[in-house]
Order: structure tokens, then C-alpha cells, then sequence
């Protein structure tokens, strides 16, 4: 499995880092480079698991508040660095609001970043993205000394059961994170149907782009009707409701749609079949602000 995704990716397999989901990859990353009385930077809201991994290292949170377009503030993350910053999150597209981070925003921002702290690029939604200015770990920044990408087989390869993510980085990253690594974490199942899934990834791609599609459609529909929604690249759509939130997802639930809520900030829907997207936007166009 490692050898398959070095030679995808064009790096060693000394490069790359097997975990059960992104999520325990991530867990070993910040284990790896930040413990008691050090610091994590990331934006907010942004993904929920962030704060309890950063807690269960034994770290401190910095939480740095999304831009009024849902977006990464990039000046803000590297206004909040201190001497006790040892790891900076960014997730692009940002889970659960949508919006990426540009590339030359992100190379800009990296070049202010001391070297000493490690940047983890969250890409886990990232086959969903369409647009040219998004920045790509693996294309982009993939040797970069101070970087981990973070990809995941659980949203667009389907894989989320059976736990499978990885990271790419520079060697001496790689070694660190092996410090803190269960070994043996992801069965030969999950790699031998995540090798299957890389053998068939054109045909997998095609169902990533009806749905790219979907998002597109129902977001335009949705924006006809009045709503001001972040301008979302990941296979969900993100609907700042705050104290309505819990209201909206109420109605959802009663038109038969499984929504996700944040209470008192918004409810995050992930794009469907054609039929539930449309149900989506009938509670949409209902419901009153």
C-alpha cells in the first residue's frame, strides 16, 4: 500500500504514513510534534475533531476565527504564532464551512511560518475541489521540510468503514510520526480495497465529478433563493444559521434529509442523489430566516 501511493505520488516510501482514517493520522502528527505547554493553531469553526486531538496531546488550543466569507484567515494564523506554537492546521476545503485555500495564499503563508513548526495541510475533501486556485498539497508544497499532507480514502474513494488515510512529508516528519504510530493499524482488507480503489480511481473520479456537479446546482438554486452560503468545494454545503440552526435541521429531519448540526452556528448538508438535493432545497425555500 505504501509503495502504491509513493509511486502515485512520485516521493519514497519512506515519505508516507499509513493510519486507521486521516483522523488518526492526524492524531499522530500533533502526538508527534506538540505536547504539554506548546501550542496548535487552527481556524474555527473549522473540523471538530482539531480541539480534542490538540487536547489529548496535552497542548493548548489557539482557535483563530474564520473570515465573514467562512475562509481561512491566513494573516490571522500567523498573527496568532508564538514561541510556544510547535503545529498550525489547515483544512482546504475547510470541513464544514467549504471554501479552500488558495495556493498563492498558502505559499505566501508558509513562507512567513518558521521552519520549526510543522503545518499540516488537511486535504481530505480534496478530489471534491474545482476550482484552478485551490492549493494542492501533492502537487504544490509535497517537499516542503516543514509540511505533512493529510488525504484520506473515506470520502471521495467511499472507504470511510475501513479506515484508511495517510500523510506525506519529508523524511525526518515521517520518522518522528513513526515514534508515535500503531503499528499494524490498518488491516490487509482496508489496503487491499483501498489498492483496488487507486486501480479503478478513473472510474471512481467520474461519480466525484456527477456529484461536483450536484453541489454546484443545488448551491446556485440555493443562492437564487436569497441564501448567502460560503462558496463551498467540498461535497457539503454550509448553512450559517446560528441560532436558527437547530430549527433548520428540524426541518430537514421532518422532510426526511439526515443533516449535520453545529448548534447555534449552522448545520453543514452533504450533496446527495438528485432527489434529496432537491428535497433540500424545497426545506430551504420554506423555511424564513
Amino acid at each position: 500500500m505504501v509503495e502504491r501511493l509513493a509511486d502515485k505520488y512520485q516521493v519514497t516510501p519512506n515519505q508516507i504514513s499509513l493510519g486507521t482514517g486521516s483522523v488518526a493520522v492526524l492524531t499522530q502528527l500533533i502526538q508527534a510534534s506538540a505536547t504539554i505547554g506548546d501550542e496548535v493553531i487552527f481556524a474555527w469553526r473549522s473540523f471538530e475533531a482539531y480541539p480534542i486531538v490538540t487536547k489529548v496531546a496535552g497542548a493548548t488550543a489557539i482557535k483563530v476565527p474564520v473570515t465573514e466569507n467562512k475562509e481561512h484567515d491566513l494573516k490571522a494564523m500567523l498573527n496568532a504564532i508564538t514561541d510556544k506554537t510547535k503545529t498550525i492546521l489547515v483544512c482546504s476545503p475547510n470541513n464544514p464551512t467549504g471554501p479552500i485555500v488558495k495556493k498563492t495564499d498558502f505559499l505566501n503563508f508558509l513562507k512567513e511560518v518558521p521552519k520549526d513548526i510543522l503545518v499540516v495541510l488537511d486535504e481530505a475533501y480534496t478530489e471534491f475541489i474545482n476550482d484552478p486556485e485551490a492549493i494542492n498539497g501533492a502537487i504544490d508544497v509535497i517537499n516542503e521540510s516543514n509540511v505533512a499532507i493529510l488525504r484520506t480514502f473515506s470520502k471521495a474513494y467511499g472507504l470511510a468503514g475501513l479506515r484508511v488515510g495517510f500523510t506525506i512529508a519529508q523524511e525526518p516528519v515521517i520518522d518522528y510520526l513513526k515514534k508515535v504510530a500503531l503499528p499494524f493499524g490498518v488491516s490487509s482488507l482496508a489496503q487491499a480495497a483501498a489498492i483496488a480503489a487507486l486501480e479503478c480511481e478513473a472510474e471512481l473520479l467520474q461519480t466525484v465529478n456527477a456529484l461536483v456537479l450536484e453541489r454546484d446546482r443545488t448551491h446556485k438554486e440555493l443562492t437564487q433563493q436569497g441564501w448567502d452560503l460560503p462558496a463551498s468545494q467540498g461535497n457539503f454545503i454550509w448553512f450559517d444559521l446560528k441560532e436558527k440552526s437547530e430549527e433548520f435541521a428540524k426541518k430537514c429531519e421532518e422532510a426526511g434529509i439526515v443533516v449535520r448540526l453545529f448548534l447555534n452556528e449552522g448545520v453543514r448538508a452533504t450533496i446527495a442523489e438528485t432527489v434529496a438535493n432537491k428535497r433540500l432545497i424545497e426545506v430551504a425555500s420554506q423555511f424564513r430566516l
